[in-house]
């Protein structure tokens, strides 16, 4: 029952058609909110970012961690999903990328079990790809495995 990954031009917080959706992207682990596919986010809902903001300033006594979800619904049908995959941030005198993919097919994995619960399509952009610093061929098969081939259907939306 396995489907394959959509690619769209488009944009990804406006996912088409009928049915419950979740929106994935990745977060990092250092608490900030506010630069990449999260301000488009932020421009659509403001729960996301106020979910992430007090998941960290709990994580203390929560899950929050590399490799954890966060869902956060946003309307009837339609939920956010906070993936912890990126360590701290981009910035000009770190070398190392942010990208976690070991955290990143964790999420998945855990997305997968919210998206089967809801029966839910998954949109997303090229996670982990943009700030993060990741290699979209090294995420893609993430996503083939914990994903479609559970015959979940996942839209990757390109920005015009």
């Amino acid at each position: 029952m396995s489907a394959e990954i959509g690619y769209e031009c488009g944009d990804a917080t406006r996912p088409p058609g009928p049915g419950p959706k979740i929106i994935a992207h990745v977060c990092n682990d250092a608490g900030r909110w506010g630069a990449g596919f999260v301000v488009a986010v932020s421009r659509r809902w403001p729960q996301p970012e106020a979910a992430y903001r007090e998941w960290y300033c709990g994580r203390q006594s929560n899950d929050f961690a590399l490799g954890a979800v966060q869902l956060v619904q946003t309307q009837d049908d339609v939920w956010v999903a906070n993936m912890i995959g990126q360590h701290g941030i981009r910035s000009r005198t770190r070398t190392e990328v942010p990208v976690r993919y070991e955290a990143i097919d964790q999420a998945l994995e855990s997305l997968s079990n919210h998206a089967s619960a809801l029966a839910a399509s998954v949109h997303m952009p090229r996670i982990g790809c943009g700030l993060a610093g990741g290699r979209w061929e090294r995420i893609e098969p993430l996503i083939a495995h914990h994903l479609t081939a559970q015959g979940i259907s996942v839209t990757v939306y390109d920005r015009p």
